[in-house]
This record gives C-alpha cells, structure tokens and sequence, in this order.
C-alpha cells in the first residue's frame, strides 16, 4: 500500500475512517495542521479521525530508478531541474527586492531634498524677520485715538481729554486745510482748461487687446495678487500680493526690481509716492509700510504703522503728495502726515457695519473730499 499524498510506502501509516485513504502520519499531521481538510477529497478531516495501522518493519526498497544507470541520470537530471528552477525562483525574488530598495532610495532622496528646501526657507523667512524689525523705526508712533462718531472735525476732537496711555491727534489743522484747498483750486482749474487727448485709446481698440506677457512675480505656494499701481513717471509696476510680500516691477526689462518683505499677512493696498521714492503698503496684519527707494533700487522700510485694529483694506495718496489716508475693517479711516508716518487724525464711523473696504481716491482734483466704500454702503466724508 502506497501513501495517498507521496506515492511511496508508508513509514508510519494511518488510514481515515471517512474516507479509507491511506497516508503517512507525519505528511496527514502537516497537512491537516495548515488546511484542516482531507487533501484528496477536500472534506473535513479532523486529527482523531485518524486510525494508526500495524504493519512489519521492512527494509525500505530502492527506487526503480536507481537501479539503473539511465535510471539514476533521470534521477539526476530530475535534481538539476529542480535546482535551477529554485535558482531562478531567488533570482526573481532578487530582483524584486533590488527595485523595492532602489525605489526606497529615491523616497529617501527626495525627503531630503524636501527638508533642505523648507529649512532654506525657514532661514530666509528668518532672516527677512531680522531686516524687518531692524528697519522698525526707534520713535514710538502715534496710539490710534478714534474720533467722535457723531463726525467732529479734528480740532474739537483735540479739546477732548486723551484717554490714559494714549496720545492725543495733531488733528487737521487750519493751515493743512488751506494747503489741500489750495491744491483744489490750483488743480481744479488746470482740469477746466485740460482737453482729452488725442491719442486716447477706442472701445474698437480695447477689443482688439491681446495678451503680449505674463509675468509670475509671487510665490506660487499662495498665488494670488490683491492690489497693484502704475508709476506715474517710470515704467515699473507695483503689486502686492497673499504671499505677504509686495514687488516692484521693471515692465521694460522684464526684471523684479525689488521685493518688498516685512508684512506677516496678505497685501491687500499699494500705492507708488513718485515724489520722494516712496510706497505704501497696507496689508491684512493691521499696519500700513512706507518704503523708502535706494540708490541701489532696493526699498526699505522707513515707518510702520499701527493705528487699526483690524485688517487695512485700501491706502491712498492725497494729491498734495504730504498726506495719505487709510480704511480699515475696524470701522475707521485715518489721515497720516507722509513725512512723518504720524496719524493726523482718525475716525471712527459707528453707522459702519462692517467696516470699510476701499477709498474711491483721494480727490481727483486735489481737494478735501473722498470717498470711503465699505459692504453694501457707501459714505462721503469732508475734512
């Protein structure tokens, strides 16, 4: 009798009462201790189903094959088979895990690419952190003091005891009034006179428009643009942008010709000062920047100003080219001394919901009125 699963006979038999199969104890034990099943009939076939057989002890014959020459080659040849198909079976399993570790290597690779370019620009932003409280200026500027809400001009405003701790506005004084009113007068008159040029674009025109550039100037990591300004006597542009930083453009060359770095939050207002080389910035961590231009063409920061509250939403020049004035969500506007970076006066609008959101420029003509947008309003204000 011949065991079921290796064909030879049986060292230490058991035979099934299910099935009546004949194996080899140790060979049914393996098998049942992996599958649990019977592995000819594929039934269940518990352990103590097993019944041991008593058989004589006798010499274990040799192989049919081995008994002769072209019998042992089979055999011999049957060996070397099975070898090399275990060696090409580790082959395989070398070369799987030849990939496997080369593809760990290039992981490992970029990881560290990755870390090296974060900790440069944690260094960077460090450093820009550094130059930035450098440039803060040494003199403590102005406390925010906010206005009446019933609108009292500045000078009523200054008669009013301060509050402990903060100091009391300059407020717009006479001679500022008359400096703007003459500005008025003085650009009023030269608009009346002024006649459209010639060389006015058309509505024809503008349709034939077409993109000729573009330009990514902010990081890509918090793309957007907010706010941007043309100069009036250069060929460069002013953007400010999410990314917290505001650059100044040379459109001829096609070239960043500074980037403007110190804000913690998004830019949302620049505006060129021609004059004196100046920009302002107001941005949404609640303070408005004057940049000074170098020779070199860099801007550093001359004055920051802390007067809001609340996120700075638009900044815009007076024509005089001495003021400027700011609105921010905190419900109030502000009137600063350009010079000095001082905050003449500020005042707090309580019919303002929501805050304001934007100036509609300081006086197109030079004069005393502006307006201020905020949500769903509008409000015109009169120094």
């Amino acid at each position: 009798m011949f065991c079921a699963i290796s064909g030879v006979t049986p060292e230490e038999p058991v035979v099934s009462r299910r099935t009546g199969l004949l194996y080899e104890r140790r060979l049914i034990e393996k098998h049942l201790a992996e599958n649990g099943t019977c592995p000819v009939t594929g039934e269940s076939l518990p352990a103590d189903d097993l019944i041991s057989v008593k058989t004589n002890k006798a010499v274990k014959p040799r192989p049919l094959q081995a008994a002769s020459i072209p019998g042992m080659l089979g055999l011999f040849q049957n060996e070397w088979d099975a070898l090399m198909l275990s060696n090409y079976a580790l082959e395989q399993q070398l070369h799987t895990a030849r990939q496997e570790l080369s593809h760990a290597l290039y992981q490992h690779d970029a990881a560290c690419r990755v870390i090296a370019r974060l900790k440069k620009e944690r260094d960077e932003a460090r450093q820009r952190l550094v130059q930035a409280a450098r440039q803060v200026p040494s003199t403590e500027l102005a406390t925010p003091t906010a206005a009446s809400a019933n609108g009292k001009r500045a000078p009523e405003a200054e008669a009013e005891p301060a509050a402990p701790g903060k100091k009391a506005r300059q407020g717009i004084t006479p001679e500022i009034i008359k400096e703007l009113t003459d500005c008025n007068a003085r650009l009023s008159g030269q608009r009346k006179k002024r006649q459209n040029s010639q060389t006015l674009a058309t509505a024809e025109a503008f349709e034939k428009y077409t993109q000729v550039a573009s330009h990514p100037l902010h990081k890509t990591v918090k793309p957007g643009i907010c706010s941007t300004d043309i100069h009036p006597t250069k060929d460069f542009i002013l953007t400010g942008g999410v990314d917290s930083t505001a650059i100044v453009f040379n459109k001829a060359s096609g070239e960043i010709v500074s980037t403007l770095a110190g804000h913690s939050k998004r830019v949302t207002s620049v505006k060129f000062v021609p004059r004196d080389e100046l920009v302002l910035t107001g941005s949404a961590d609640k303070t408005v920047r004057i940049w000074q231009g170098q020779e070199d063409g860099s801007y550093n920061c001359k004055h920051v100003l802390k007067d809001h509250s609340a996120e700075v939403r638009a900044v815009t020049l007076h024509a005089t080219h001495n003021y400027f004035v700011t609105a921010s969500l905190d419900k109030t506007w502000g009137f600063y001394d350009l010079s000095t970076g001082l905050c003449l006066t500020q005042v707090n609008e309580a019919t303002v919901q929501d805050g304001f959101t934007s100036i509609v420029d300081v006086l197109l003509s030079g004069g005393v009125w502006f307006l201020l947008g905020f949500q769903y309003h509008r409000s015109s204000r009169r120094f």
